[in-house]
């Protein structure tokens, strides 16, 4: 099935500086402390102790590549992924507001840079060796944020100068691995939906003898947003996968959460229900 009008490519690339480095002398020095063997152990250091500055930004870009993955499908080995066009809408603007407060979050490393180095001359003690610390210019290398947006070819465009058989050949591999491609992509839907409800059926599992379960809003409220993602994400319009998707919306309509967590009756139901969603496709 054609998919090329329903999703763009998008390649999401965030840069940032571990800022730790190994210690050749700390590691040989541990190691013959502990009359231990070679390559038994490392030290490594962690260049900025004593301040979280940089960690925040990798956490938030840990954050974004988290949402990035959430709401687009596998496409290639270089990173480049499936964004549906629908939605591009929330996408962009999204994803230009990160990038916003990342580059925020650089404005106040750079400017800190100095005082961050100091600060951590204190805390590693004889570790700290200053030949260490890259000048800011080189540190700000290090760092990047870059989102590129690309339309998805259906047939390869092969201008080469080859044969007309050999152009037929090419275009037939690209076909194909264009079809695989787009089989795998699906996959990663049907994998989402599969382990939710796997979780939602483990979770409402009464088991005697067993402490009793906290049950919190996002039991339904993650059910409601995969519903919601699913349609998006089926940018094949699988028949199946729709399926299985309006069968979950219509279990978890008017499903109360507090009755969930009061009445074993209640759990037995909602666990009937998902199970037999488990059952009816082939996942």
């Amino acid at each position: 099935m054609s998919i090329a009008s329903s999703a763009v490519l998008v390649e999401l690339n965030i840069s940032v500086w571990p800022a730790n480095k190994l210690d050749k002398s700390a590691t040989e020095a541990v190691i013959a402390d502990n009359s231990a063997g070679k390559n038994s152990a490392q030290v490594r250091k962690n260049l900025l102790a004593g301040s979280s500055l940089r960690k925040d930004i990798s956490d938030y870009a840990a954050g974004t590549r988290l949402y990035n993955n959430k709401i687009t499908l596998p496409w290639s080995d270089k990173g480049a992924r499936l964004l549906p066009t629908s939605l591009m809408m929330d996408y962009r603007p999204n994803m230009n507001n990160r990038q916003q407060y990342f580059n925020k979050l650089l404005l106040n490393f750079y400017s800190n840079y100095d005082t961050l180095v100091g600060t951590s001359k204190i805390y590693m003690g004889s570790l700290f060796n200053e030949n260490d610390y890259p000048p800011l210019e080189e540190v700000q290398k290090k760092f990047g944020f870059r989102l590129v947006f690309s339309p998805l070819a259906e047939k390869g465009d092969f201008r080469i100068d080859v044969g007309n058989q050999d152009i037929e050949e090419l275009s037939e591999n690209y076909e194909q691995a264009y079809q695989e491609r787009v089989a795998e992509a699906m996959r990663k839907p049907w994998g989402d939906l599969h382990d939710l409800l796997k979780g939602m059926s483990g979770k409402l599992a009464d088991v005697d003898g067993e402490e009793k379960k906290r049950y919190h809003e996002s039991f339904v409220s993650n059910a409601q947003a995969m519903c919601g993602l699913l349609t998006n994400l089926n940018i094949t319009k699988d028949p199946k996968l729709e399926e299985a998707r309006r069968a979950l919306e219509l279990t978890m309509l008017g499903v109360d959460i507090e009755e969930v967590k009061d009445s074993p009756i209640v759990r037995v139901e909602l666990k009937t229900k998902i199970d037999d969603i488990l059952k009816k496709f082939d996942w």
